[in-house]
C-alpha cells in the first residue's frame, strides 16, 4: 500500500523504526521523533547474525556486543526494557527451566514462587511454540515494571535476568525503579532507541529503497 502511494520514497528500514515507535506509544510509552531517510541494504550476511544479542548470552557478552555498536551499559538496560511489552516462546526458556545447572536444575535467579508458573506455561518436553508474555505483571503496558521483575527474580528470559548479575547494569536497573527514575525512563528509552536506530545507516546512493521488504529489488519472486 505505502509503496503504491509513495513509490521509491519510504524504505523498509524506516518503516520498522517508525512502527517500533508507534507500538511503544500505543502501549502508553513515549512518542519521539524518528530520524528518517534510511535506505535498505542489498546484501544479507549470515555472519553478521553473530553480533545480535541472544537470550543465553552472559552479561559480559551482552555488554561486549552493545559496546561494539557504540551502545553503553545504560543503553543495554533501556533497550532490554522494551521487553515490557511483547511475548517469547517456550523454546527460548526451556534450557533455563530444565537444564540450566549441571544437574539439570533451573536458573537459580528465578524467584522460587515464580518458577512453578513458568513451568506450568512451558512443561518439560511440552510444546516449545507456546508463547508467554515477557512481562507477566503488566504485559500490555509500556512501563518500568520489567525492571522491577528483573530485580525480583521475575524475568522470563535469561538475558533480562543477567542484567542484575553485573554491578554496572544492576545500578542502572535500580536507578529507574521508583518515582524519580520512572519519570525519566520514557525519555531515556526514546533516546536509546534513536541512538540504536542510527547504527550503520545507509543514505544517499547507498543501498536501495526496497519495493518488497522481504527481498532486494530485481530478485524474481
Amino acid at each position: 500500500m505505502l509503496e503504491r502511494v509513495c513509490k521509491g520514497v519510504v524504505s523498509c528500514s524506516d518503516i520498522v523504526a517508525l512502527a517500533a515507535r508507534d507500538a511503544v506509544f500505543l502501549r502508553n510509552g513515549p512518542f519521539y521523533q524518528v530520524p528518517t531517510g534510511r535506505r535498505d541494504g542489498r546484501v544479507s550476511d549470515i555472519s553478521h547474525a553473530a553480533n545480535i544479542p541472544e537470550v543465553g548470552d552472559s552479561i559480559q557478552l551482552l555488554k561486549s556486543k552493545f559496546r561494539q555498536k557504540g551502545l553503553s551499559d545504560r543503553d543495554l538496560v533501556l533497550l532490554s526494557a522494551a521487553h515490557t511489552i511483547g511475548t517469547t516462546a517456550c523454546f527460548f526458556i526451556e534450557t533455563r527451566l530444565y537444564n540450566f545447572t549441571r544437574g539439570g536444575g533451573p536458573d537459580p535467579a528465578i524467584n522460587p514462587d515464580f518458577l512453578p508458573r513458568l513451568k506450568a506455561k512451558c512443561p518439560f518436553r511440552g510444546d516449545i511454540n507456546v508463547r508467554l508474555p515477557l512481562d507477566p505483571v503488566t504485559e500490555e503496558t509500556f512501563d518500568v515494571q520489567i525492571l522491577r521483575n528483573i530485580r525480583d527474580g521475575l524475568a522470563v528470559i535469561e538475558s533480562d535476568a543477567r542484567l542484575y548479575d553485573d554491578r554496572a547494569t544492576k545500578r542502572v536497573v535500580d536507578s529507574y525503579i521508583g518515582q524519580r527514575g520512572s519519570s525519566a525512563f520514557g525519555q531515556d528509552f526514546a533516546e536509546a532507541m534513536v541512538k540504536m536506530g542510527n547504527i550503520g545507516v545507509k543514505t544517499g546512493s547507498q543501498g536501495e529503497i526496497r519495493r518488497i521488504c522481504t527481498a532486494v529489488n530485481g530478485v524474481p519472486l
